[in-house]
């Protein structure tokens, strides 16, 4: 990317992987990633690639990646996060579920900004704005001091809910009314809303919808 282009989209991961793949090989000081979880490709043979060159590099950057509760749902990713914090990335968890599809940033020099995924592929927007990517890393750097580490994230105990307030997540997560909740679950409309107040305590959320949301990522209401 010239000095004078400092923004650029890109349409599909194999287009990407050739344009924009040796940025990932180039970073020097530092490799910041933030995102949902670790579903940020289509193409995994592109990702694994790009990947490859690297962490095959013992001059490499300090790395560090930050995602949600939902990268740690699934095994293979968290085995995968797990695997990256043994040979020295730091990877944080943070409670949010607004974070982009994917955003990293190298040496705070070179921005990329992932889509979502359209008819199988995804679009990038590269940047070497300044002004964007000193905002972008300020906002990730402010949820990243907030976030877990990986470790003791892993080794705090979920929250106890019972088979009843299970019921009452999934009746929050199907967006039913609350008269509708407590007819089908049996309950007084008072104690359905006493309920929903005592979960949304329990999993720190500030509203319904982030109370189910935190359920989802804690597998409560699977």
């Amino acid at each position: 990317m010239s000095g004078d282009q400092q923004v650029i989209t890109i349409r599909g991961e194999q287009e990407f992987a050739a344009r924009a793949g040796h940025l990932f090989a180039g970073a020097s000081s530092e490799f910041v990633c933030a995102a949902t979880d670790l579903n940020t490709w289509s193409r995994r043979d592109t990702r694994e690639a790009i990947a490859d060159g690297m962490q095959r590099r013992t001059d490499g950057p300090v790395v560090r990646k930050l995602y949600t509760p939902a990268a740690l749902t699934d095994e293979e990713q968290r085995n995968h996060l797990l695997t990256l914090a043994s040979i020295g990335a730091r990877v944080r968890i943070c409670g949010t579920g607004l974070l982009p599809h994917e955003t990293i940033i190298i040496d705070r020099r070179v921005m990329i900004l992932a889509g979502a995924a359209v008819a199988g592929d995804r679009e990038f927007t590269v940047t070497t704005s300044p002004a964007l990517i000193s905002g972008v890393h300020a906002l990730i750097e402010a949820t990243w001091e907030g976030a877990t580490e990986l470790a003791a994230y892993l080794r705090r105990d979920p929250p106890q809910v019972d088979a009843e307030g299970r019921r009452v997540l999934r009746a929050l997560g199907e967006g039913l009314t609350d008269e509708a909740a407590a007819r089908r679950l049996g309950l007084s409309l008072r104690t359905y809303r006493r309920r929903v107040a005592e979960l949304m305590r329990l999993l720190e959320s500030e509203s319904r919808f982030q109370a189910g949301v935190h359920a989802g990522e804690l597998g409560l209401i699977s």
